[in-house]
């Protein structure tokens, strides 16, 4: 199934939360389909971490409302909420107990699970050969882990993660997102998680949903690739007469040169893809040497930046 053919399974409808006279939030929405991890990105007092709680219902919001599946938070709780597994700020157990017994401990307050579903969890996160341990052992990425697969042992639509990798090393970090990214593709369930990672996120997420003062500022499909043959492109020629390029380039239609570099021998031009076997051919024709065309992406900070103009993330 295709992402965009994928059902939503969780919906923000106009979310607004007004402590005093100031709204923390204010008309929030935006969706998550089966199947992909959305990060939620923001900079210092953005709302972020709020518009989670009202999520997940630990504050009520003031105005608007969440679907789960279809169901209300506001209005229908307990069915909605049973849809939504996740981990705010940072997951806790007894300590002194092995993190299986940890998992019946949860199985026994939640009907329904059974002892398969707390193998395939288990399984799904790489911890079948720590369930004996005692939990006071395990690692922090491991508790983490174990945090995920107690979210997931009632088979819910959506995962929801406040800051997972907070504290983790690289290691754990790239074991972090190689978990999460199984769990969406394997079980189909869609991740909501925030942030302030942006390199993390970049390599993790789906889509990224921007907000800004409590206000929504956009959406980000990440990894597009830009297929199309009329799609414009930023692209940089690296060549042996940089100069003379950029006279031939200059000549031809359809092509904006954004900048040179002589030192380089880099020129840089927004141009349509399908003008660049022509570039290649006029350039050649004239015995000029082509060592390398790059296509010129910005990283999720540099656009990340340019959304909240200049703000910082956290």
């Amino acid at each position: 199934m295709k992402e965009q053919e994928a059902p939503v399974v969780l919906s923000v409808k106009q979310v607004t939360k007004t402590i005093g006279k100031k709204n923390i939030v204010e008309k929030l929405s935006f969706d998550i389909r089966r199947g992909e991890i959305v990060g939620l990105l923001g900079p210092n007092g953005a709302g972020k971490t709020t518009t989670i709680r009202m999520i997940v219902g630990l504050i009520k919001m003031s105005e608007g409302d969440v679907l789960l599946k279809g169901q209300s938070i506001r209005h229908n709780f307990t069915k909605a909420i049973s849809h939504i597994g996740g981990i705010i700020e940072n997951p806790e157990f007894y300590p002194y107990m092995t993190g299986y017994d940890n998992l019946k401990q949860y199985q026994r307050m939640t009907p329904g699970i059974t002892e398969e579903r707390i193998r395939e969890v288990t399984k799904l996160v790489g911890l079948e050969g720590a369930m004996k341990k005692r939990v006071k052992a395990y690692s922090l990425g491991m508790r983490q882990r174990l945090g995920i697969a107690q979210a997931l042992l009632h088979d819910p639509s959506v995962l929801i993660l406040d800051e997972p990798t907070n504290g983790l090393d690289p290691a754990g970090i790239r074991e972090m997102r190689d978990y999460l990214k199984r769990i969406a593709s394997e079980e189909g369930i869609a991740v909501l998680v925030s942030s302030h990672l942006l390199a993390e996120m970049e390599q993790m997420c789906n889509r990224v949903v921007v907000i800004q003062e409590g206000k929504f500022v956009t959406e980000s499909t990440l990894g597009e690739t830009h297929e199309a043959e009329t799609e414009k492109v930023n692209v940089t020629f690296r060549v042996d007469d940089a100069e003379l390029v950029k006279t031939k380039l200059e000549q031809m239609e359809d092509i904006r040169i954004l900048g040179l570099s002589p030192e380089r021998n880099e020129v840089m031009v927004a141009v349509r893809n399908k003008a660049i076997p022509q570039i290649v051919a006029a350039l050649g024709a004239e015995g000029i040497g082509i060592y390398r065309i790059e296509e010129i992406k910005e990283s999720l900070e540099d656009e990340f930046l340019k959304w909240t103009g200049g703000n910082q993330i956290a």
